[in-house]
C-alpha cells in the first residue's frame, strides 16, 4: 500500500481510537460509529458542492489579500463545511436509540468529522508535491483540527438533546460555533499564505505573517485545551446518567 496514504489514514485512525477509548460508559456499537464515519466521507461531496457555490462571490485574493482569506475562511470552508456536517450527523444520530448519554454527541460528531478529515486529508496528500511533508504537516494540525470543531459541534448537539427547553439556542450553537472556529483557523493560514504570495521578501509583509503565525499557535493551543475540557465535562456528565440508570430512584421518601 502506497505510503503516502498510510500518512494521510493514520491519524485519523488515531484520533477513532482516542475517542473511542474515552467513551467509557457505554460505548456506541461499532456499526453504528461505521455508518457515521462512511456518512462524514460522504459528506466531503455536499460540501464541495456548496464551496463551489459561494466560492466565485469571494474578493480576489492578490487585490484583497485579507478580505479574501477571511471571505474564504469562514463563509466558503466553515460554513459549507460545519453546516454539512452538523446536517447529516443530526439525521444519522438524533432520532438513534443508541444517541443516550451527553458523551455520544462528541463521539458520533467526532466519527463523522473524521470521515470528512479523512476524505480531504488523502486528497491534499496524495495530490501535493511533497506528500510525506503535506502528510506530516496535515497530521499535526488539519486533522486534529476537524476532530477539534466536532467536539465543540457534539457538546452542543448533547445539550440540545438531553436539554429539549432550549434546542433550538443548543444546535444554533452546534453550528455557529464549530463555524467560527473553523473560519479563524483557515482565516488566519489563509491570510498569511495571500500576503506572503509574491512577497516574499517584503519585511513589513514577513512581519505581519510571522505575527500571524504566533497568533494561530496560541489559538490552537487554546483549541486543544477547550476541546479536552469540553471531553471531560461530558465524560462526567455520562458518569451521572450512567449512575442513575444502575441506581433508578424508586420513589421512597423520608417521614420528617
Amino acid at each position: 500500500m502506497n505510503i503516502a496514504f498510510i500518512s494521510a489514514v493514520l491519524p485519523v485512525l488515531l484520533l477513532l481510537y482516542f475517542i473511542y477509548k474515552k467513551d467509557k460508559y457505554q460505548r456506541e456499537p461499532l456499526g453504528k460509529l461505521l455508518l457515521t464515519f462512511f456518512v462524514g466521507c460522504l459528506s466531503v461531496i455536499p460540501a464541495a458542492m456548496m464551496e463551489g457555490v459561494i466560492m466565485p462571490f469571494g474578493p480576489d485574493a492578490g487585490m484583497f489579500p485579507v478580505l479574501s482569506g477571511i471571505f474564504n475562511g469562514y463563509l466558503v470552508a466553515g460554513t459549507s463545511e460545519e453546516l454539512c456536517k452538523l446536517l447529516l450527523l443530526l439525521l444519522v444520530i438524533w432520532k438513534s436509540p443508541h444517541f443516550d448519554e451527553f458523551f455520544d454527541g462528541i463521539v458520533y460528531a467526532a466519527y463523522l468529522s473524521l470521515g470528512f478529515a479523512c476524505v480531504e486529508n488523502i486528497g491534499y496528500v496524495l495530490q501535493g508535491d511533497d506528500q510525506m511533508l503535506t502528510a506530516l504537516m496535515r497530521g499535526i494540525l488539519a486533522v486534529p483540527a476537524h476532530f477539534l470543531f466536532a467536539v465543540t459541534m457534539g457538546y452542543y448537539v448533547s445539550l440540545a438533546k438531553f436539554d429539549p427547553a432550549n434546542k433550538r439556542r443548543h444546535l444554533w450553537k452546534a453550528f455557529l460555533y464549530p463555524m467560527l472556529l473553523h473560519g479563524t483557523y483557515d482565516a488566519l493560514l489563509m491570510v498569511a499564505s495571500n500576503l506572503a504570495d509574491g512577497n516574499e521578501e517584503n519585511l513589513v509583509v514577513g512581519g505581519l505573517c510571522a505575527v500571524l503565525f504566533i497568533v494561530f499557535v496560541v489559538f490552537d493551543i487554546r483549541l486543544w485545551r477547550r476541546g479536552l475540557k469540553r471531553i471531560k465535562q461530558m465524560q462526567e456528565r455520562s458518569k451521572e446518567q450512567t449512575f442513575d440508570r444502575m441506581h433508578p430512584f424508586d420513589g421512597f421518601t423520608w417521614n420528617v
